[in-house]
């Protein structure tokens, strides 16, 4: 079934108001990106300066105006507001115009700009952080499956479809990488964004996502690991120390391999662990203990590329599709 609406004459004022939309969605995601990571609530309180309090009145929080009328600083006490907050913003906003002018007025829109929605704070907050919370990439997923539904079973089946596969794939290649290097060689929250985006994108997209992603990181990371000594933001900072008198939890070792496990408890452990065992981030010590891990001069969040080449493929598939042979765009799910 396809929904399509055609404004006619007043086109240009849905355009404006799609794009003051995205405006106002980036002001509210500036919140989200702000809180989230520290486990605030995005409701209360209200906005205020994160230096020195001052509650924001409703004319110093319009997107973008306020930035700029009260010229990049705060009214209270006069330090700098950052530019990331006016960068979100114009940000949501284009990219609201750009699922606009590759969907037009069609039901395929609304879930191009949830997408959008859900990519831009997982993106800054893993650029910071190093994190991908859940509480964005879980109900990402339901929301990709859920907004497949008026598009028919087929559809529906295609997102559950895209979001295992993305899922189990990515889950590999961490267990994989942990095997081979003894540590956490991917992310932990990857797995679920790359859930997220097969559940909007369908799991032809993944092989794309994957490419690009890993391309576009590399020559980033590379060339920044030569003019700035460093791949990737800084860490967030070390972890305290734990408290001597605290006893470590236990934590599975994933030695499939044990000498003398009965092989029925193999059975069970394989697929338990290979589900929903956190991969440790580095080789335990004699305490069962894991050391807390800090990002080094040579990683990079990956977060952020798979959210590139999401929109790449979702936003440039045709154009994609046209400049590379009709198998190799196939093969990477961009599609006319």
């Amino acid at each position: 079934m396809t929904f399509t609406y055609a404004p006619g004459w007043a086109e240009p004022l849905f355009v404006l108001f799609l794009f003051v939309l995205g405006l106002c969605f980036g002001s509210f995601l500036n919140v989200v990106i702000a809180r989230v990571p520290e486990g605030l609530s995005i409701v209360r309180p209200g906005s205020r300066c994160p230096k020195c309090g001052h509650v924001l009145s409703w004319y110093e929080n319009i997107p973008v105006l306020s930035w700029l009328g009260l010229r990049g600083k705060c009214r209270g006490c006069g330090m700098p507001i950052s530019p990331r907050y006016v960068l979100v913003e114009l940000l949501t906003g284009l990219l609201f115009l750009a699922c606009l002018k590759r969907f037009d007025w069609t039901y395929a829109l609304v879930p191009a700009l949830v997408l959008v929605f859900l990519l831009v704070p997982l993106t800054f907050i893993d650029l910071e952080h190093w994190i991908l919370p859940f509480s964005l990439t879980l109900p990402g997923i339901a929301a990709g499956v859920l907004l497949a539904i008026p598009q028919g079973a087929d559809a529906v089946g295609q997102a559950a479809l895209g979001a295992a596969v993305g899922f189990l794939s990515f889950r590999l290649m961490e267990y994989v990488g942990w095997r081979a290097f003894k540590r956490e060689a991917l992310g932990g929250g990857d797995k679920f964004l790359v859930a997220l985006l097969g559940a909007f994108l369908g799991w032809q997209s993944l092989l794309g996502i994957l490419f690009f992603a890993s391309l576009q990181g590399s020559i980033v990371g590379v060339t920044l690991l030569a003019l700035t000594g460093r791949a990737g933001p800084r860490g967030a900072p070390e972890a305290e120390a734990p408290d001597e008198a605290e006893e470590p939890e236990s934590t599975m070792t994933w030695d499939f391999t044990k000498p003398g496990l009965p092989l029925w408890k193999r059975a069970v452990l394989v697929p338990w662990c290979l589900l929903f065992q956190p991969i440790p981030d580095s080789p335990l010590d004699e305490t069962g203990e894991e050391e807390e891990w800090v990002p080094g001069p040579t990683n990079i969040p990956f977060g952020p590329w798979l959210a590139l080449a999401g929109l790449e493929l979702m936003l440039l598939g045709p154009v994609i599709a046209h400049v590379l042979p009709p198998e190799v765009a196939m093969m990477l799910g961009a599609s006319r």
